[in-house]
């Protein structure tokens, strides 16, 4: 029975002394004290993999001062832009069937489609105008603005 004291306790404990160490080196490896300044650079070199820092120098070797900001400098010239302002076109003038006359169209005073071209929108404020301007000599108020519209 005392043999058998004796001997369980140490067939229980580990190799290591007992303490829990994840961080044991392999048992293959031997460790050695000295290692070779090229082993360093040459393990430095190769990639250790995703997201492991490699051990390389960083930041420089001398001292880095600001440089100086560059002095003031001349404003660049305006731009010259020429602006060319289309002839307001006049459409040709309207029959209106009631009266028998050609009632004259007024010219667009601020045409606002693209390279000063009369809209759709722009047309009918005009021949609405137009149809108050007239008055009587229009006719239909309604049939003369459509005619002008549509024109």
């Amino acid at each position: 029975m005392l043999v058998l004291a004796l001997v369980a306790p140490a067939a229980g404990r580990d190799l290591d002394g007992g303490t829990i160490n994840i961080m044991r080196p392999e048992p293959h490896v031997e460790r050695t004290k000295h290692v070779r300044k090229h082993a360093v650079h040459r393990r430095a070199r190769q990639s250790k993999g995703y997201g492991v820092k490699e051990q390389t120098r960083r930041g420089s070797s001398g001292a880095v001062y600001p440089t100086p900001l560059p002095g003031p400098q001349k404003p660049l010239p305006v731009p010259h832009q020429q602006v060319v302002t289309p002839e307001p076109r006049t459409p040709p003038p309207i029959y209106v069937p009631e009266s028998g006359r050609a009632l004259s169209n007024l010219p667009t005073l601020v045409p606002s489609g693209p390279q000063g071209t009369e809209t759709y929108q722009d047309r009918a404020a005009r021949c609405a105008h137009q149809a108050g301007v007239y008055g009587s000599a229009a006719g239909d108020r309604n049939a003369y603005i459509g005619t002008c519209v549509n024109q």
